[in-house]
């Protein structure tokens, strides 16, 4: 996977520099391979998850089929095994559901908290030690 830019003055949930999520496909709130965010990003769109068929389907009957492609948003579709800027409220209700999609810690932007607890996204974690 290639990734693209990152943004030196964002921080991830383990106060490091935030890493980029992912390029192929081109994630972010502003499709800039990073889970950063701003005022406009109304979803908080900063948790760096590994999509799952569970989290997938999960997010169908939800309303929001993330493995449809929407072209004129920029927004390929999902398959399993994808990296993808998540809303931190739709990961923190799949954990509450028992689909939480594994996450990068580093890649996940510390906005995060506000919404998730660092364990839980911890107990999720493709890149802890």
């Amino acid at each position: 996977m290639s990734v693209g830019s990152k943004v030196p003055d964002d921080r991830n949930v383990l106060g490091g520099r935030l890493e980029p999520c992912s390029d192929s496909p081109r994630t972010g709130f502003y499709r800039d391979g990073c889970c950063n965010t701003g005022p406009e990003d109304f979803g908080l769109h900063v948790v760096c998850a590994q999509m799952t068929e569970q989290f997938l389907d999960f997010s169908r009957e939800q309303g929001n089929d993330l493995s449809m492609p929407a072209p004129e948003a920029g927004f390929p579709g999902l398959e399993p095994g994808d990296r993808w800027c998540v809303c931190a409220g739709r990961w923190r209700e799949a954990f509450e559901a028992g689909v939480a999609p594994p996450v990068v810690l580093s890649a996940t932007h510390e906005e995060a908290l506000a919404v998730v607890p660092l364990d839980a996204l911890k107990r999720h974690a493709l890149d802890i030690q």
